[in-house]
């Protein structure tokens, strides 16, 4: 019903900044919150930051308050997640999922999503 397609990763210096897009197609006529999440090689995917449908809401993971943005255009179904003063530590896979149970409510809990894209890479060099 719903597809998410993540771009904008890539191959970043540390101290440098990246922009993600998530772009969603199909039942985007139904409100939702986003979310973006990240998962390094050998560990479970994490939490980054969320918004909610009209963007009055968001949420962020402690370690990357002050550098991270999650931003959203409902006009065109898409989410972005800017990225500023990278460290070596972000690299991962990124993703992005969407909530339709809970358009305003934001949670961290990857279980509470229901659909994902299917991630793009970040490698930030020391």
């Amino acid at each position: 019903q719903v597809q998410l397609v993540e771009s904008g990763g890539g191959l970043v210096q540390a101290g440098g900044s990246l922009r993600l897009s998530c772009a969603a197609s199909g039942r985007t006529f139904s409100s939702y919150a986003m979310g973006w999440f990240r998962q390094a090689p050998g560990k479970e995917r994490e939490f980054l930051a969320a918004i909610s449908y009209n963007s009055g809401n968001t949420y962020y993971a402690d370690y990357v308050k002050g550098r991270f943005t999650i931003s959203r255009d409902n006009a065109k179904n898409t989410v972005y997640l800017q990225m500023n003063s990278l460290k070596p530590e972000d690299t991962a896979a990124y993703y992005c999922a969407a909530d339709f149970d809970d358009a305003y409510s934001l949670t961290r809990s990857k279980w509470a999503y229901d659909y994902w894209g299917q991630g793009t890479q970040v490698t930030v060099s020391s």
